[in-house]
């Protein structure tokens, strides 16, 4: 990940409510970053399913939102993280078309479409950690 960070805004993951308040964090963070409305709309989806995902699949986590800044343009950077049992597989869970159900459907493949980068650190028993940014057109 690239570029200068600002302070994140901590949101803890260990309830559908929670879920919603992801995204609307994510959302407001978006507008201040000045993303167009398409870019938000793709940084609120993908932060929704790994929310979601960060509940479901991880037992709950928490969610680290703050603007990015690489000296050419703004972006949003949000950062899950949870102390789940990890992904076993991890070329099947990014395999395009591939849910376990519950989520939106778009599955991590998903996610990591509508973001411009995506990391992905898991280790079975340990939790997993996923950064995303969005960045600004």
């Amino acid at each position: 990940m690239t570029g200068a960070e600002g302070e994140a805004q901590v949101q803890a993951i260990g309830s559908d409510e929670d879920v919603v308040r992801v995204r609307q964090l994510v959302r407001t963070v978006a507008v201040a970053a000045k993303l167009s409305l398409v870019d938000q709309t793709k940084v609120v989806t993908a932060a929704s399913e790994l929310a979601r995902n960060t509940l479901v699949y991880g037992g709950g986590g928490q969610a680290a939102v703050s603007t990015v800044d690489n000296g050419q343009r703004r972006g949003v950077r949000v950062v899950f993280s949870d102390s789940g049992p990890g992904i076993a597989d991890l070329d099947l869970a990014l395999t395009d078309g591939y849910t376990s159900g519950g989520g939106l459907g778009l599955g991590l493949s998903g996610a990591r479409r509508l973001c411009d980068e995506f990391e992905l650190d898991t280790a079975v028993g340990a939790g997993t950690t996923i950064a995303v940014v969005k960045w600004a057109r």
